[in-house]
C-alpha cells in the first residue's frame, strides 16, 4: 500500500511539472533549456533578485536605486501585480522629448565640457545616463523657438512653388549641430519631425498663426517635407517619421495651422504619400498629432483605402480627452501604430502632482493603450522661460533648466527617466494586471530581462506583490511615488 501511494505521488508530481512546462511561454522555455543562467531566467528561481529605482513625490528620493528584493513563495495577503510574458503587445520604439529650437539654442551655448556631459547623461547608455531613445523635432519653428521661421521665407507677396529658395540655414546654428552630437552618443535614436506651419505664402491668411494650406500648394508642401528629410539626411540625420501638422485643430498658436481631417486625407493620399514614394523615402507618415478627444479624425483618414497604405499610424496628445482613445483607434485598425508625442509640465506645476499624473497617463497610460513611444514636451528651458515666439508658451517647463552651463533637473526628467533608462527600443510590452491605485506597465527587453513601472496613485503607502512564474517579491510604495523594477 505504501509503495502504491508513493508511486501515485510520483505520477502526480510528474504530471504537475509537465503541465507547467506546457503552459510556460515557448520562448522562456527554450531559453531556460538552452542556458539557465541567461538574463530573464534567474528570477524564475527561488532567491532571484529584483533591482529597483525609486522617485518620491516630495523629492526626498529622485531616481535612486534601492536595496534589491528577492523572489520567494511566502504567502501573504497583499495585492498582486501579476506579470505574464506569454501575453505580448506592441514593440517599443522609445521614450523622450521634443528637442525644440530653443532647447538646441540653450544646449549649444553651454561650455563644451558641460554640453558633452549633459548630452551623455541624457542620451548615453552608461550607469549615469537615462538613455533617451526617441526625439521629436520641429520642422521650421515651433512656439518654443526664439523666432518664427520656415525654410522658405519670402517677402510679402512673393511665392516659390518649386522651392528654389528652400534652405535649412535656420537650423544650421543650433538644431543640426546638437542633433549631430546626440547621434555620436546614440546613433540609433529615432527622430520624428513635425511642422507647426509651412511658409506663410502657402497659407490662405499669409500668417504664421492659423489659416489653412491653399490647395494650389499641396504639392509644394509635400515637396517641402521631402526636401527637409533629404537635407537632414545629407547632414547625417535620418528622420524616421513625419506628422503633417502639429495640433491640426488648434489654429491659435504661433506658429500654427488649421488642417481638418478631410484636408489632411487629401494631402496624404494625393501629395505627401506619392511624393515620399517618388523620392524613395522610407520615412513614416503618422497622421493627426493632436488630442485624445477626437479619435474620429485619424479613423476617418484611415477609413480611406487610398490614403491608408501610405500611413504608418496616428499620434496623440492629452490636453483633452481620455488616453483610452488610443485603443479606440488601435482597435479600428490594429495593423496601424499609435504614438504618444506630447504632454507638457508647467512652470507653476507641483512636482508630486505632475509626477503622479504623467506616470499614470503619459507613461503607463499610453503604453497600456498601445503606444510605441511616450514623449514629454520640451527638453530644455531657460530660467525665465523667455525663448519662445510672440504668443508662444511662456510657462512650458523643460526636462532640464539650463542657466549658462548649470543644469537643474525638473519633473519631466524623472517622468521619462523611469522608462527610458530601463526600457530600451525593441522591448515588448507584456501583460501586467492592474490593482487598485497601482498603475503600471511591464516589458520584456531584448536582453530577456523584465521591467515593471509602478505608480502609486493613492495618498497612502501601498504594499503589494510582483508575481512572476509562481513566485513573488513584496514591495511598498509611498503615495505618489513611482518605482521601476528590473529582473
Amino acid at each position: 500500500m505504501k509503495r502504491s501511494i508513493a508511486y501515485l505521488a510520483i505520477l502526480l508530481f510528474t504530471f504537475t511539472r509537465c503541465q507547467y512546462n506546457i503552459d510556460a511561454p515557448k520562448k522562456e522555455k527554450q531559453q531556460s533549456q538552452a542556458n539557465p543562467n541567461k538574463p530573464g531566467v534567474e528570477a524564475a528561481l527561488a532567491g532571484g533578485i529584483v533591482d529597483y529605482w525609486l522617485t518620491k513625490g516630495d523629492q526626498s528620493v529622485l531616481l535612486q536605486q534601492q536595496s534589491p528584493l528577492t523572489f520567494g513563495t511566502t504567502t501573504n495577503r497583499y495585492a498582486n501585480i501579476t506579470i505574464d510574458t506569454a501575453q505580448t503587445f506592441q514593440t517599443i520604439d522609445g521614450f523622450g522629448y521634443t528637442l525644440t529650437t530653443s532647447s538646441a539654442y540653450l544646449i549649444n551655448r553651454m561650455s563644451s565640457a558641460a554640453r558633452t556631459a549633459l548630452l551623455q547623461e541624457l542620451f548615453g547608455s552608461g550607469t549615469g545616463s537615462i538613455g533617451i531613445s526617441y526625439l521629436r523635432v520641429n520642422v521650421g519653428a515651433s512656439d518654443l523657438s526664439p523666432t518664427v521661421y520656415s525654410y522658405d521665407d519670402l517677402p510679402a507677396g512673393q511665392t516659390d512653388p518649386t522651392l528654389q529658395n528652400f534652405s535649412l540655414a535656420p537650423d544650421e546654428a543650433d538644431m543640426i549641430p546638437v542633433l549631430q552630437q546626440i547621434l555620436t552618443i546614440n546613433p540609433n535614436i529615432k527622430i520624428l519631425g513635425t511642422p507647426w506651419s509651412p511658409p506663410k505664402w502657402m497659407k490662405d491668411n499669409n500668417s504664421s498663426i492659423g489659416g489653412s494650406l491653399l490647395p494650389q500648394y499641396y504639392s509644394s508642401f509635400a515637396n517641402y517635407l521631402v526636401k527637409y528629410i533629404q537635407g537632414m539626411k545629407t547632414r547625417g540625420i535620418s528622420i524616421d517619421a513625419i506628422t503633417p501638422q502639429n495640433e491640426p485643430l488648434n489654429p491659435n498658436n504661433n506658429p500654427s495651422m488649421y488642417m481638418p481631417a478631410t484636408q489632411q486625407d487629401t494631402i496624404i493620399k494625393f501629395h505627401l504619400g506619392p511624393a515620399f514614394q517618388a523620392a524613395n523615402l522610407t520615412t513614416k507618415i503618422i497622421l493627426y498629432d493632436h488630442n485624445c478627444d477626437v479619435p474620429n479624425y485619424p479613423i476617418s483618414i484611415l477609413n480611406d483605402p487610398i490614403a491608408r497604405p501610405y500611413i504608418d499610424g496616428s499620434a496623440f496628445h492629452l490636453y483633452a480627452g481620455n488616453i483610452s482613445a488610443m485603443t479606440t483607434v488601435h482597435n479600428a485598425y490594429p495593423t496601424k501604430n499609435v504614438y504618444f508625442t506630447e504632454q507638457y509640465t508647467g512652470a507653476t506645476g507641483n512636482f508630486g502632482n505632475d509626477l503622479k499624473w504623467h506616470l499614470k497617463n503619459v507613461i503607463t497610460g499610453s503604453i497600456r493603450n498601445w503606444s510605441r513611444i511616450a514623449l514629454e514636451w520640451n527638453l530644455a528651458n531657460d530660467p525665465t522661460y523667455s525663448l519662445h515666439t510672440p504668443g508662444g508658451c511662456n510657462s512650458c517647463k523643460g526636462a532640464v533648466t539650463i542657466n549658462n552651463s548649470t543644469v537643474t533637473r525638473n519633473v519631466a526628467y524623472y517622468i521619462i527617466a523611469h522608462a527610458s533608462k530601463f526600457v530600451p527600443a525593441g522591448s515588448v510590452r507584456i501583460s501586467s494586471t492592474q490593482s487598485g491605485n497601482l498603475y503600471n506597465a511591464a516589458f520584456k527587453r531584448p536582453d530577456g530581462k523584465k521591467v515593471l513601472i509602478v505608480e502609486n496613485d493613492g495618498h497612502n503607502n501601498q504594499t503589494f506583490n510582483i508575481r512572476f512564474n509562481g513566485q513573488w517579491v513584496t514591495s511598498t510604495l509611498a503615495g505618489g511615488a513611482v518605482a521601476t523594477y528590473v529582473w
